[in-house]
């Protein structure tokens, strides 16, 4: 997935100077500032910019630093969800949660409590205002369902977004566990009741500002699906047969719907 990488990630808070050499994220949206020259991932360095923010985080020995550009020369901004399909691992997951990072700070220049501008935290990663209001990087749990019922997987559509086949999915409201979003994620938009709940593995996806939590479970019962339009376009159960694609190497939906097809799921329910 995305967040496996060769390198560590360290994401500690500090205060820290950049070096000429250091990279910086610049961001706008949903894309990131880079060029690709030999098939690598480039981003520009503080040598090469004027304006140059907050120390974002570590990827092993190389720092990324926040900062403010126009295009120029061959530096262009690229969609981070084509960024993060690069084949530089670890340049792709720095640029998605740059990303998340980037546009966290731009919503939250000003209080949201009493409208002052807001300031970064000398001692945490947070943005802090004179009236007290402090506010932390927004992190959304969701959680990614794979559905399992006679050997087959429930794989659904969106109506809008994301256009391939994917699984059940759909984020924590309040005063709910991840368990309890499983079952109400699942009825409201396939229409079926779910037991044997098994949590497999958790990612972060900066493109969203979400913490997934990815559960194997079966249908419990009467596992005709009754879709929900106005999140899907469509739902079926699929056979490992049916399934002509591959996992991606990024996201957890690919690797959990792999699992699947290679039958290695069985090793996880009862």
């Amino acid at each position: 997935m995305i967040q496996d990488i060769n390198s560590h990630f360290y994401n500690q808070h500090k205060q820290t100077k950049p070096e000429e050499t250091d990279f910086v994220l610049c961001c706008k949206n949903d894309a990131v500032l880079c060029a690709e020259r030999d098939r690598k991932l480039c981003f520009p360095t503080v040598s090469q910019l004027k304006t140059v923010g907050a120390y974002l985080f570590s990827v092993g020995s190389t720092k990324y630093f926040a900062g403010e550009s126009d295009e120029f020369a061959d530096y262009t901004y690229l969609n981070a969800r084509t960024a993060a399909n690069h084949a530089e691992r670890e340049k792709a997951f720095a640029a998605v949660t740059g990303a998340h990072l980037l546009n966290w700070y731009n919503d939250n220049r000003f209080c949201g409590r009493c409208g002052n501008k807001m300031h970064h935290s000398q001692t945490e990663r947070a943005m802090v205002c004179a009236c007290g209001n402090v506010v932390y990087p927004k992190i959304c749990p969701a959680v990614i369902v794979a559905i399992i019922h006679d050997g087959r997987i429930c794989l659904t559509k969106y109506n809008r977004g994301y256009a391939h086949w994917a699984l059940v999915a759909g984020y924590c409201e309040i005063g709910e566990t991840v368990e309890q979003t499983v079952h109400r994620e699942v009825m409201e938009e396939v229409g079926i009741r779910v037991k044997n709940l098994r949590y497999y593995k958790s990612q972060p996806w900066g493109r969203s500002s979400s913490l997934l939590f990815g559960f194997f479970c079966e249908a419990e019962g009467d596992a005709l699906l009754t879709v929900d339009n106005n999140e899907l376009k469509e739902a079926k159960w699929f056979s490992p047969d049916e399934i002509d694609f591959e996992d991606d190497k990024v996201s957890l939906t690919r690797e959990m719907i792999g699992l699947f097809k290679s039958g290695a799921y069985k090793n996880l329910l009862p």
